[in-house]
């Protein structure tokens, strides 16, 4: 009889076992089905959306666009909503179902499940690595290639049409200046269909970057590609026209020609005066010796989108109008969270001149250990922003984040010298030091890739070693805490000028975060010192680091999470809102103004459905932010007492410090540092072809352009003479050429 009760009792709890397997098994098909259609969806959008700029200069082409035209221009916005849907329509729709692709993705997208079998990967396939373009991928090249196709596409056909309304009749003189103003058209049409695109890149945290992974310092590459195409097609746009009008008498009038009807001319001149500026101060000789001036004649993009408007009228202003409003909704978000101070819980300072500041941050803010931040310090600069690799894992602690800055320019000089108070050859500390600083992202990579590599090959120049630094923190606390995590083969390969740099490898305890670390680890550091042929004669000495800690003020301010790589909910609602919000201030606009009041001018239009974009971030998007800070705030104050929270962690902070000696007398057998040398790479990468076998080694460089490229050009020898039992080198850059 007990055996029987066993029996029945145990038949419903092996039922329910099973039952709850299945509806596991069925969740999990549902999110996968729906992602497959979300990401289906939107590339068939996004093909439609590419084609429709091949398809319109045709004959076939301008026939759809007429019955497209035809067929909306009676709804509800006329022919501005039918422009509107047609080109900027795709791209907010793909931004649209961004949120709930990323929403069900979730965690789900941490898939660190080992390849069966390497392959190649076009992403990471280096290609052109010599070029002015710098190091290019098979992916990268593909789409300039497309860029290319394009523009000549678009000249061949435009030129086709132009000479098949020539007539042998037209005066010699009059048929020059007649090519010249239909190219010079043609040129700027081809410019704004280029400018639809041109600024998707620089929206730092937009949804679109976050939806296909690229973080925006790599994405900052493609913005300036597609700005050097942009501007030398309104160049030539603009030179055109001003040729044709000289030849014929009237270059002034036509300058300053102002029309309500029509394409207005001199708001077209104040827009390409701009853009010229912003263009000739952003090659890259006037970036490297002047980033100020490029930085400050960069500001003019609000001179060159506003007159643009005014130049091009609503009609034309649509083909770029989406790009523009994904990156004022950026740009907003930006300029909501970089108002917060951010406290410094504490700051040291390496006898090799660099600074490494902890700085506070809230539990929920999320990161990945190849994130950056931009940093402002009021007391410097109330406009300048610093790009600065995270050097901390988000494993390291809830409550804060590092960076390492190395004093290289003024300003890093001047952010130093406002710690330290130099006295001869002493540093003495300044009593409460005073800094407000002020806080941009975290941005980086939507998926932690230095995971998804069984075997890692981390290239780094000087403090390039930072990000590699949280790198390997984030492996040694998930390899302890047994989260997923595949890396389990990993070589640094680290040079720099001087060995009293070295320290900065020691910034992390690693035997203090996973006990006995190398043996589950096969860690490998090679150490190049280049300007130095021989150890100094003080090696092995310990020198000690300043720590300094700065006034905190009594509000405990941390970073802000309004950030587009924050909450996955509050992001969503926030770019559904502003979208909302334009579609109903365009359709007031329309209906009691415009129409009303039978509006015509074609710049004034232009101009008021910039406002239109505008006011719909500001307050249909303002309303969300709004909504979102007070739940940061609610949220942060159901965290634990925040003074006793930073106490902790700054306790860590500096057990870790103390704790430098033993993890460098662990690392000892897995350190070679060579003197007098650079890294020769054929010699390490043929090494490890040998050693690991056919395998996928994620190779990842931070470091000067010359590194890059000097890396990219061995992996894709490497990769092109590869025999079958070596393994395939993938390329990943993490560096910044702002």
């Amino acid at each position: 009889m007990a055996v029987d009760d066993i029996l029945h009792t145990s038949h419903p709890l092996l039922h329910s076992n099973v039952a709850h397997a299945n509806n596991n098994n069925k969740n999990i098909n549902f999110v996968s089905l729906a992602k497959w259609v979300l990401k289906f969806t939107m590339w068939i959008v996004f093909l439609a959306w590419v084609a429709l700029f091949f398809v319109i200069p045709t004959d076939f082409g301008s026939e759809l666009y007429a019955d497209w035209i035809g067929a909306t221009n009676e709804t509800l916005f006329g022919y501005t909503g039918s422009y509107l849907l047609l080109y900027s329509g795709p791209i907010i729709i793909i931004a649209f179902l961004a949120v709930p692709y990323l929403l069900i993705s979730g965690e789900d997208q941490l898939q660190v499940q080992e390849k069966k079998t390497p392959r190649f990967r076009l992403w990471t396939f280096p290609v052109l690595v010599d070029g002015p373009l710098g190091v290019v991928s098979a992916a990268e090249l593909i789409g300039i290639i497309l860029f290319i196709v394009f523009v000549i596409w678009d000249v061949y056909v435009y030129t086709a049409v132009i000479l098949g309304t020539l007539t042998d009749d037209m005066d010699p003189l009059d048929l020059c200046c007649f090519i010249m103003l239909r190219l010079g058209l043609h040129f700027g049409t081809i410019g704004l269909d280029c400018l639809a695109f041109l600024f998707l890149p620089v929206a730092r945290g937009s949804i679109l970057l976050r939806l296909i992974d690229i973080p925006f310092e790599q994405a900052t590459r493609y913005h300036v590609w597609l700005g050097h195409l942009t501007m030398l097609l309104f160049t030539l746009h603009g030179l055109l026209y001003a040729i044709a009008w000289t030849i014929e008498g009237h270059i002034l009038d036509e300058m300053f020609q102002w029309v309500d009807l029509g394409v207005s001319h001199f708001p077209g001149v104040i827009s390409l005066a701009a853009g010229l500026l912003m263009w000739m101060t952003s090659l890259h000789p006037v970036r490297k010796k002047k980033f100020e001036l490029f930085f400050y004649t960069h500001q003019l993009y609000v001179i060159f989108i506003v007159f643009l408007a005014l130049h091009v009228g609503h009609f034309l202003f649509c083909v770029s109008a989406g790009g523009i409003f994904l990156f004022i909704l950026d740009r907003f978000l930006r300029f909501c969270q970089s108002r917060k101070t951010v406290d410094i819980i504490s700051i040291k300072c390496l006898p090799c001149g660099t600074m490494e500041l902890m700085l506070s941050k809230p539990a929920n803010l999320r990161y990945n250990a190849l994130s950056f931040i931009f940093l402002q310090v009021r007391e410097l600069s109330w406009l300048q922003w610093h790009p600065f690799s995270v050097s901390s894992s988000p494993l390291d602690g809830k409550y804060h984040l590092s960076v390492l800055i190395k004093v290289i320019g003024e300003w890093t000089k001047e952010l130093r010298g406002n710690i330290l108070n130099s006295s001869g050859a002493n540093l003495h500390l300044r009593p409460q030091t005073k800094i407000t600083a002020s806080i941009e992202g975290p941005y980086g990579h939507e998926l932690p890739y230095h995971l998804m590599y069984k075997n890692l090959i981390l290239v780094a120049g000087g403090v390039g070693i930072s990000p590699f630094l949280a790198i390997l923190s984030d492996i040694l606390h998930r390899t302890r805490e047994g989260k997923p995590c595949l890396p389990r083969n990993i070589l640094i390969v680290w040079a720099v000028k001087r060995s009293n740099e070295l320290p900065l490898l020691s910034t992390n305890d690693m035997e203090l975060i996973c006990p006995f670390f190398l043996d589950k680890l096969n860690l490998e550091i090679h150490i190049f010192v280049t300007q130095e042929s021989q150890p100094p004669l003080e090696e092995g000495q310990v020198q000690e680091a300043t720590n300094s800690s700065p006034s905190v003020s009594n509000n405990y301010n941390s970073m802000s999470v309004l950030v587009g790589t924050g909450n996955n909910i509050w992001s969503g609602l926030y770019v559904i809102s502003s979208t909302l919000g334009f579609v109903i201030l365009l359709y007031l606009l329309d209906t009691f103004y415009i129409n009303s009041y039978d509006i015509s001018p074609w710049w004034y239009k232009g101009l008021l459905l910039l406002i239109c974009m505008l006011a719909s971030v500001f307050i249909f998007g303002g309303v969300v932010v709004g909504l979102w800070h007070l739940w940061e705030r609610q949220n942060a104050a159901r965290e634990a007492c925040k003074d006793d929270r930073i106490m902790v962690e700054k306790m860590q902070h500096n057990e870790i410090v103390a704790h430098t000696d033993s993890c460098q007398q662990n690392l000892a057998s897995s350190i070679k540092t060579y003197y007098g040398s650079r890294p020769d790479f054929k010699d390490i990468f043929g090494d490890i072809s040998e050693k690991w076998g056919c395998v996928d080694v994620g190779v990842i460089v931070c470091g000067p352009p010359s590194l890059q490229t000097s890396v990219a050009k061995e992996i894709r020898s490497q990769n092109i003479k590869r025999q079958h039992h070596h393994p395939i080198f993938h390329f990943n850059s993490h560096s910044f050429d702002l």
